[in-house]
């Protein structure tokens, strides 16, 4: 099975082909690579729509969309070629379930669980309500795989390790690079979970996302911070994760799960 999770800063805005200075087309629209990648699920974050804002459909996939109370903000979506027992939107926590962050599917053997995970922001004024959700959605994921296997994918908003990032130490006490943010993704890894790409590749640097600022995708000074994590115990079915860095639509780029279920 094919698992694609991809943050797409606005899908309504990554729906439209994009230019460069000289016309040259650098992305194809957000269908063209849909379809190219032909995914069994293909998740997405920061969608920043509500409903009835686009007509689309892909024939054979059922499609789940987690909106935010707040217009043009946050959100996650689900496609599916295969369709589930259930269908959970938010985690069940009135505090953090207003903004769309969470949709979580649930099969005969796994959950697939996508996140958007709240931004710390500049100046870390939101670095205590992080460290709140944290803790709820590791909980969270830990009674999803007391019952059977998680996969859980999506833009984290952290980069773990200094491999992770171009420039680690003039980062560090930036949002997504705190040791506090850093410390919670040790803390998940250490309790059942495993850094798909990080496993199959452990000395590869490949970064999931480029500020718009200062030519930063050009240069490749980015940050890997869309994951796909998964219950220990999914390991041996894994055959491939991959980070679509040669996709552009977006400030991140599509990661991808392989995995024989």
């Amino acid at each position: 099975m094919k698992f694609i999770s991809w943050n797409v800063n606005g899908l309504r805005a990554c729906m439209k082909p994009k230019t460069d200075d000289n016309d040259k087309v650098i992305s194809e629209g957000f269908e063209y690579y849909f379809n190219q990648l032909d995914a069994d699920f293909f998740c997405l974050q920061e969608t920043k729509m509500q409903a009835g804002q686009l007509d689309l459909n892909f024939p054979g996939y059922h499609a789940y969309w987690n909106y935010a109370d707040k217009k043009g903000y946050s959100g996650t979506a689900i496609f599916s070629k295969h369709e589930p027992i259930n269908v959970t939107y938010g985690i069940g926590i009135d505090e953090h379930d207003h903004e769309g962050r969470v949709i979580t599917l649930e099969f005969e053997n796994f959950y697939l669980v996508t996140v958007y995970t709240p931004n710390s922001q500049d100046g870390l004024r939101r670095l205590d309500y992080r460290m709140t959700w944290e803790d709820d959605f590791q909980n969270y994921l830990h009674q999803l795989d007391a019952t059977k296997p998680v996969i859980v994918c999506g833009d984290m908003n952290v980069a773990h390790q200094e491999i992770d990032i171009k420039n680690p130490k003039s980062n560090r006490r930036n949002a997504g690079f705190t040791d506090e943010e850093r410390e919670k993704m040790t803390q998940l890894l250490s309790n059942g979970f495993t850094d798909s790409f990080r496993y199959k590749y452990p000395d590869q640097i490949t970064y999931s996302w480029w500020s718009y600022r200062f030519h930063a995708r050009e240069k490749n000074a980015g940050w890997r911070i869309d994951y796909f994590l998964l219950s220990n115990r999914l390991r041996e079915f894994m055959t491939d994760a991959q980070i679509h860095t040669e996709i552009f639509g977006s400030d991140h780029c599509p990661v991808e799960l392989d995995i024989n279920l």
